[in-house]
């Protein structure tokens, strides 16, 4: 490998959402052996814009997914197709659920974010595995919580955060298959690491990750604040939990909103804080103990 800091492209595919924002990046790796982190939706434009970014003399050689939400992973198989490429990740789009998780999607309808279910990567990354090409050299970070196998990919002091961590916008914790418990032991893991930046799954880069990572802690702890002191007062199912908590919300998100409110009531419930009945799902009605 050279001395020089690896060259790092990223090519924003025409994605944009309330939940993706601009789009999805993707982003392009190395020279000569070429890793491209995330290849996004399986949109024809964004395939042509992948191939069309390499230099002369450049191929890719891996496909690294941070997790299998289909505006991540969905374009993986075509992208393999076309250069040969192996496809990397933490594994299916369910792979990485706790138990509880397991449990509870029995009686969960699924989250509606996007699993791409039919995704398979070529080869698994665990937690600490790396990935080096002449130039390069990524390290994988396991981040569970937004989903149960999503990953973070070292470059140096710079992070690939995927969804784990956006300027942007916070991530949507959307159980079964995001947890609200995962998701904070992950942001707290991140805090120990010394990055210089950010480069997210969606939104423009971060260049004061340790100030982002204390915004996005303090976010998830007012919001727990806010929902033990409203069940201080009695006992609320979600809907009405959402609508008091997430009043500057437009309605089209409140179904994510409450998304989220039940993430935080299935991590309060693990700590014996909070009681649902008759069970735990969105359906319950919930109290402080």
């Amino acid at each position: 490998m050279t001395g020089s800091a690896p060259r790092v492209r990223c090519l924003t595919a025409a994605n944009p959402s309330p939940l993706t924002g601009t789009g999805t990046n993707t982003y392009l790796v190395g020279s000569r052996e070429v890793a491209v982190i995330d290849p996004g939706p399986d949109l024809p434009a964004h395939l042509d814009a992948i191939l069309s970014g390499l230099g002369p003399g450049e191929r890719i050689t891996q496909i690294i997914v941070t997790h299998a939400h289909r505006d991540h992973s969905e374009l993986a198989p075509r992208l393999a197709k076309a250069t040969g490429a192996e496809i990397l990740a933490y594994g299916t789009a369910t792979e990485g659920r706790s138990p509880l998780m397991e449990r509870l999607a029995e009686g969960l309808p699924p989250s509606g974010e996007g699993l791409d279910l039919s995704f398979a990567p070529d080869r698994q990354l665990r937690d600490g595995d790396s990935i080096a090409g002449p130039d390069w050299d990524l390290a994988a970070i396991h981040t569970p919580g937004h989903l149960g196998g999503h990953l973070c990919l070292s470059l140096g002091d710079t992070l690939f955060s995927g969804d784990q961590v956006m300027g942007w916008s916070t991530t949507l914790v959307a159980p079964p298959d995001g947890d609200m418990g995962a998701y904070m032991a992950s942001l707290q893991g991140l805090q120990s690491g010394r990055w210089r930046r950010f480069l997210p799954g969606h939104g423009a880069s971060i260049e004061d990750p340790p100030t982002r990572l204390a915004e996005l802690v303090a976010h998830r702890l007012m919001r727990e604040a806010a929902i033990l002191e409203r069940l201080a007062t009695a006992p609320a199912t979600i809907p009405d939990l959402t609508r008091q908590i997430y009043q500057d919300t437009p309605a089209r998100l409140l179904p994510a909103a409450e998304r989220n409110v039940l993430a935080h009531l299935i991590d309060l419930a693990s700590k014996n804080m909070v009681l649902a009945s008759p069970s735990l799902d969105h359906n319950a009605l919930y109290q402080r103990l």
